[in-house]
């Protein structure tokens, strides 16, 4: 898994990235949690899912937000995480100019940060959010939800409230075309500490079963990838 270093807003973002062999391999990028409490983009949940992608023949990249790890900058409250995700995206699109689909993986702060970026993107179809953090942050930009996608959350988890988890998943559930699998790991902790093999169980299932359904719906033509800026603000929580 090659080393990369991308110009961002703030200077350099340290990155990580497998390029699948297949030219129109689906596209996915993998955001950690957050900076100011050890996160990072070598965190076992957010690499554990940057794997889950690569082995179902993404190709896809892990990157430090700013003032992580070899990342330049210094933490932003969100805004500028949303810049730096924002600026890889861009990044992949270049390298993968066929690619079938994009997707965006999170894990509890990055989750939040992903969704973000799904609400400005209408190319990202796909997405795995993990622990996203709804006892914390405010998700109603979420209005609707315009992709498709997989929450996983665990039960016992003491920093992410699975009740909030679980009333964020029915309210986007209901929403018109809505596409919400939920998922609930018994006994798992907020770092599944226990539990990354059936995370990952989970993770495979979902990535299989939805790229086989994907496969057999009739292609629509795909929105135009230049960056894009939302007349939506930033929700900063």
């Amino acid at each position: 898994m090659p080393e990369v270093i991308i110009n961002g807003p703030e200077g350099r973002i340290e990155a990580r990235y497998h390029q699948a062999i297949a030219k129109n391999a689906p596209v996915a990028i993998v955001l950690h949690p957050h900076p100011l409490h050890g996160g990072t983009m070598n965190n076992k949940v957010s690499y554990n899912l940057y794997h889950a992608f690569a082995r179902n023949g993404f190709s896809v990249i892990r990157f430090n937000f700013r003032g992580v790890g070899r990342s330049q900058g210094k933490f932003d409250s969100g805004v500028g995480e949303l810049g730096d995700a924002a600026t890889i995206l861009d990044w992949l699109q270049i390298k993968n100019p066929n690619a079938s689909s994009y997707w965006m993986g999170g894990f509890s702060f990055g989750s939040w940060i992903g969704m973000q970026l799904l609400m400005r993107r209408p190319e990202i179809e796909g997405f795995l959010t993990i622990s996203p953090p709804a006892n914390t942050y405010d998700f109603n930009f979420l209005s609707p939800c315009p992709a498709r996608g997989l929450i996983v959350q665990g039960d016992e988890d003491s920093i992410v409230s699975e009740e909030h988890v679980s009333r964020l998943a029915d309210k986007l559930s209901k929403q018109k075309n809505a596409g919400i699998d939920y998922r609930i790991i018994i006994g798992a902790d907020h770092f599944f500490r226990t539990k990354l093999d059936e995370l990952n169980s989970h993770l495979d299932d979902y990535l299989q079963t939805r790229l086989k359904q994907d496969a057999n719906r009739p292609k629509k033509v795909k929105p135009d990838r230049r960056r894009r800026q939302s007349q939506q603000p930033i929700t900063t929580g």
